[in-house]
């Protein structure tokens, strides 16, 4: 009788799919670390843009007039060139109506990044405003590239 060393195709087929499935693993890993790090520091750079607006308007005693361009003219550190903190390029900072508040919002998020601001509303906001709900606003996250979130500061 013959003795045959090696592998069957089944054993390496078994391998390479194990092998396949740890590799996918984690690359979704990885994917969710970077996300939750992207969003991490857009989160610390709302936090000092809205810190920058209070401490450039709060002598006039009125937000009237604050704007993206504003704060780069001013030269705020959390806003230097002009692009959004997440989401689209179409982000703003605007007045409230009575200019006693003011509003930072980011425009072209995905389902999971407005899922990710609207769990707890942040500690400098005191709102926030999703796709125009004010109210429970987690529940009204669209599942496209299309969610519009407005962090209200007075």
């Amino acid at each position: 009788m013959k003795s045959e060393c090696g592998r069957s195709l089944i054993e390496v087929v078994g391998v390479l799919a194990i092998s396949g499935m740890m590799i996918l693993g984690a690359y979704k890993m990885y994917e969710t670390v970077k996300n939750n790090t992207r969003r991490q520091i857009a989160s610390s750079r709302l936090e000092e843009i809205a810190g920058d607006v209070k401490m450039l308007m709060e002598m006039s005693g009125s937000y009237d007039g604050v704007s993206i361009d504003y704060l780069i003219k001013s030269g705020s550190n959390a806003v230097q060139n002009g692009a959004a903190p997440l989401g689209g390029n179409a982000w703003a900072i605007t007045s409230g109506f009575d200019g006693k508040s003011f509003e930072i919002t980011l425009v072209g998020l995905s389902e999971s990044d407005c899922a990710y601001f609207t769990t707890a509303v942040p500690k400098w906001a005191a709102s926030l405003r999703v796709n125009g709900f004010e109210s429970d606003a987690a529940s009204h996250c669209f599942e496209s590239k299309t969610n519009e979130i407005s962090f209200i500061v007075k």
